[in-house]
């Protein structure tokens, strides 16, 4: 076995632990913005406001922190290299 592999191995396991990663966080802000809907048609406003911050943050750090932010460009390196 060469040393490239291991390496190999290493990123491909990091860049699948960030891709589940984003995907949750991205999953549980949609689930938390349709709890804030729900919630808001219930006439619970304070619920409401805080599933919807929830989800906002949730779907902030899928979306853009992980995905965008580290994914995009790990998955850029792994490939470039």
């Amino acid at each position: 076995m060469t040393s490239a592999v291991p390496e190999v191995l290493v990123e491909l396991l990091s860049l699948a632990v960030y891709t589940i990663l984003a995907g949750l966080l991205t999953v549980g802000g949609i689930l938390a913005e349709n709890a804030s809907l729900q919630h808001l048609g219930g006439g619970d406003l304070f619920l409401a406001a805080w599933f919807g911050a929830i989800g906002v943050v949730m779907l902030y750090a899928g979306v853009y922190g992980i995905g965008y932010e580290r994914l995009l460009v790990k998955a850029s390196e792994t490939l470039a290299s």
